[in-house]
């Protein structure tokens, strides 16, 4: 726990959430790490702490009496952007250009024809591909800033 919140929680979770929190003007707080909060953490015995391999032991007996137990008893869930949706809705035109079939051909970085069946799959709906097509249009964007042709702007 120590070595965390010296090392990845002001290296890594803090940085990001920082960055990204200031690139669209938007003030964060994080409120567990007020320096009494802190304190009074460190003061505790893990045993207090992890209960039967349980972490945030006495956050969830606290919340267990003020909130729904579906709420507290519940798998991590992360914070995902709707980039899948965005490719089918604002992001399409933008998408389609670095995705055109001749480019990519030209280029012959990807197998253009497969690239395409990704795409039409992903358009309606019946293969999720978010991942490997957003791989795919981040490379074109790149190539392209790099050979000074740019997509056209969405």
């Amino acid at each position: 726990m120590y070595r965390d919140s010296v090392t990845y929680l002001p290296d890594d979770i803090l940085a990001k959430v920082d960055r990204a929190s200031m690139a669209v003007a938007l003030e964060t707080r994080v409120p567990f790490l007020d320096h009494r909060v802190a304190d009074l953490a460190a003061r505790i015995p893990l045993d207090l702490k992890i209960g039967g391999g349980e972490g945030k032991l006495i956050l969830r007996k606290l919340l267990a009496s003020l909130v729904p137990p579906e709420l507290v008893e519940r798998p991590k869930s992360g914070f995902q952007l709707p980039v899948g949706d965005w490719l089918k809705g604002p992001l399409r035109v933008w998408a389609e250009d670095l995705l055109d079939p001749a480019s990519l051909g030209a280029q012959g970085w990807f197998d253009a024809d497969a690239v395409q069946r990704r795409w039409r799959d992903h358009l309606s709906g019946h293969r999720d591909s978010t991942e490997a097509l957003w791989a795919i249009l981040t490379f074109q964007a790149w190539l392209g800033e790099q050979s000074g042709v740019t997509a056209k702007a969405a």
